[in-house]
């Protein structure tokens, strides 16, 4: 017999989860951008309902944590194999809740997998080290969890960004409250909730709840909570970090990028404008990695824009269900109207649109802006949108300078020839992701991830940053018998 489904019913109808489906006074409609359709509904958590998972949460996790490593080890495995048998199904919810395309959605649920078992492989790994210390004294430093890790995801890679900070946070011994996204509320949690419930995890160590900002205002202010993990835009991450902050919680901020991606005058153009399309129009730009600046030598610039504007014109876009499309819809119309006002306004400061700038609803024609110089709003702005932004330089110090000319620091990427040299400009750049003779959108799970300025806080999250991010150095030290001080 065929696997039942991953969701059902009960899963779809204005529930949220704590441990148990519970339904909610307040219900929200999740509709697919591409066609507007309802697809289900889901609830809303009041900052009443955050509050009471957080403190459930705070009751659940020392024995979670006390738990042995090779149970939670299992959890976390289970979850991994859930998710491998019901893939189809998540990445249809991701093609058709999210906008992906097809193999967007199919390599988004892969890396969910992947990071489900590289966090299982965490509870057994080394939690510390014995320091030097005088004689007949053990002095050893080990780490903990947390406590309880609150968790604020984006729409963009709703499963993926959400599950690279559950998975390791729940695999150490932590408890996790989840707020996703609403407008992808399924794929980025309900989905999780279901993996996680039919895994094993004791009761209370997860919760799911979409919510508005008060839902998000509540996680950050609430005592139980020790961690907040934020993924989303730089405007509400540094609200996100203020509201954190100011209540003593450690705080890590994976926040927006104007990202470069850099093409020397070596450059095999072919190869550029591959990776260039990639960075600039997978999954429609809306990714924090998306090249915000096609940074190009003036001696090639010609030749490169005329191959990236014909290859825009020929990226079909529309219904990402039809797995005939290489770019599906923008996320909702208030996203549409900013990327709209964001090309119109690098033209009228002095940009040449060179193909695209329209939309027919939430389709947005693949778009590119040249002679787009420092100062214009297009080179300052975020525009989270499918608009490669084509600026020229001439010297390798003046590439540095243009990519350093943000108060972003995510991602950049280099194409040359010449390994050394695109090694040289990258030892210049402030970023937290530099990629030579690739695109700026990459992550392996194993890595860490994270940005510098308006990017982030400096941390990072992913493969060794995890221990760093999810638990808290305690120091111990042991003597055979108390010393006599001599006060």
């Amino acid at each position: 017999m065929p696997e039942p489904q991953l969701l059902q019913q009960e899963h779809l109808n204005g529930h949220v989860y704590d441990g148990g489906w519970r339904p909610s006074t307040t219900v929200r409609d999740v509709c697919e951008p591409a066609t507007g359709r309802k697809l289900a509904s889901v609830g809303m958590a009041t900052p009443q309902e955050v509050s009471r998972a957080a403190e459930a949460a705070r009751h659940a996790q020392p024995a979670w944590a006390a738990t042995g490593y090779e149970r939670r080890a299992e959890v976390l495995r289970a979850a991994a194999r859930i998710a491998e048998v019901h893939s189809d199904e998540i990445a249809n919810w991701l093609v058709r809740e999210a906008g992906s395309i097809i193999p967007k959605a199919q390599f988004e649920v892969a890396l969910t997998i992947k990071a489900l078992y590289e966090a299982a492989s965490m509870p057994s790994q080394a939690m510390g080290q014995v320091l030097p210390s005088e004689p007949g004294r053990i002095s050893i430093a080990r780490r903990r969890p947390i406590g309880v890790i609150g968790v604020i995801s984006p729409f963009n890679f709703p499963l993926y960004l959400a599950m690279r900070a559950v998975a390791p946070a729940i695999a150490i011994g932590n408890a996790v409250v989840l707020k996703p996204d609403p407008r992808t509320a399924i794929s980025g949690g309900q989905v999780i909730a279901r993996l996680f419930e039919m895994a094993g995890l004791p009761t209370g160590c997860l919760s799911v709840l979409p919510g508005d900002v008060a839902a998000g205002a509540a996680l950050c202010e609430d005592r139980n909570i020790g961690m907040i993990q934020f993924t989303g835009s730089t405007a509400a991450g540094r609200k996100v970090g203020e509201t954190a902050s100011r209540n003593l919680k450690k705080v890590s901020l994976e926040l927006g990028g104007k990202n470069s991606f850099v093409v020397l005058d070596d450059a095999d153009l072919d190869l550029a404008v591959k990776n260039a399309v990639w960075s600039v129009y997978l999954h429609q730009g809306q990714i924090c990695m998306s090249a915000g600046r096609v940074l190009v030598h003036s001696a090639v610039a010609a030749e490169f824009t005329s191959r990236l504007a014909a290859h825009a014109r020929n990226l079909p876009v529309g219904d990402p269900t039809s797995g005939q499309v290489a770019l599906g819809p923008i996320i909702n119309q208030v996203q549409v109207d900013h990327a709209l006002r964001a090309v119109s306004a690098a033209v009228e400061a002095g940009a040449t649109l060179e193909t695209g700038g329209k939309s027919n609803g939430l389709f947005f024609e693949p778009t590119v802006l040249t002679g787009v110089k420092p100062g214009n709003p297009a080179f300052e702005e975020e525009i989270f949108g499918p608009v490669a932004v084509i600026t020229t330089f001439d010297t390798d110090d003046e590439a540095a300078a243009l990519v350093n000319a943000t108060d972003y620091g995510l991602s950049a990427a280099i194409v040359s020839r010449s390994v050394g040299r695109a090694m040289a400009l990258g030892e210049k750049l402030h970023v937290g992701l530099l990629h030579i003779n690739d695109s700026t959108v990459n992550d392996e799970v194993v890595n860490p991830f994270g940005g510098v300025g308006a990017s982030g806080n400096g941390t990072s999250i992913g493969g060794p940053a995890n221990w760093e991010e999810f638990t808290q150095w305690q120091w111990v030290t042991v003597k055979s018998e108390a010393p006599a001080y001599p006060l």
